[in-house]
């Protein structure tokens, strides 16, 4: 087992001033096993980290950067916030209702198994190569990954504070639903939003690899092209668009569980 640093202030500050060095070797150690590699063999191979410092550089001040990064986003974005609020909701409402539970879990059962990239196909026959056809293949990955964390969050529910909420008088199960059941399944429902938000990233790149505009499809067409600086250079916009999303999920999660402290 891990041993964890204890709980005091001035140790948990140098516990974090120690993991930010061991990080920062780390990451140098990285570079230079990269930079070794990259001067050994030819850059359409294997580009050095100044040469994917400089593509990247180029793509931000001409401006292509924001552009292509705009246009993931216009598939992104709504594929994620409609694939989360479906699943959402269906979770809750499969979770919470026999009825729909029974009614709903075969269908579920034969669709949930085929991954989102299976749907491509449909996809482009149903929507086209464009943003819509791309929304459609981030809005399967979102739906799914929040739909079950909401089912067994609600599904799991605390019985006990059910019973004491009946106790008190909350005997309508709207008012079960809305003031105890969801709030006490919430940190299961706000993991699958943040793991949604996160692995919706490859599903905007694997859709884009066929022909929807946008960061992906210009990673695929410089590596085409053996710009392979320039393809790097835009994976690591990935990187960073993610751990930016990544950080504001946590930090709306942080605040929605505050009551929880």
């Amino acid at each position: 087992m891990r041993s964890q640093p204890t709980t005091t202030t001035a140790f948990g500050r140098e516990w974090n001033l120690t993991r930010l060095w061991y990080g920062s070797v780390g990451t140098a150690g990285f570079l230079a096993v990269w930079w070794a590699g990259g001067r050994e063999v030819p850059s359409y191979l294997l580009p050095t980290p100044s040469e994917v410092a400089g593509a990247l550089w180029t793509e931000l001040v001409s401006g292509e950067l924001l552009v292509h990064l705009s246009e993931s986003l216009l598939h992104y974005v709504p594929g994620v916030a409609v694939g989360i609020v479906a699943g959402g909701l269906l979770g809750i409402g499969m979770g919470w209702s026999l009825v729909i539970d029974a009614a709903l879990t075969p269908i579920v059962r034969v669709l949930r198994p085929i991954p989102p990239l299976a749907w491509i196909v449909f996809a482009i026959i149903w929507l086209g190569l464009g943003h819509t056809g791309a929304a459609f293949i981030v809005f399967i990955g979102a739906f799914w990954i929040t739909f079950y964390n909401a089912y067994e969050g609600v599904e799991n529910a605390s019985n006990e504070l059910i019973e004491v909420a009946t106790t008190l008088g909350v005997d309508s199960n709207r008012r079960l639903l809305w003031r105890v059941v969801i709030p006490d399944a919430l940190p299961g429902i706000l993991t699958g939003v943040r793991t949604s938000v996160g692995q919706c990233w490859m599903m905007v790149i694997a859709a884009e690899l066929f022909g929807a505009p946008g960061v992906g499809y210009e990673i695929i067409t410089s590596a085409n092209n053996l710009a392979m600086a320039r393809s790097i250079a835009y994976m690591l916009v990935i990187s960073v668009v993610f751990l930016l999303s990544d950080w504001g999920v946590r930090r709306v999660r942080a605040h929605l569980l505050d009551w929880q402290q």
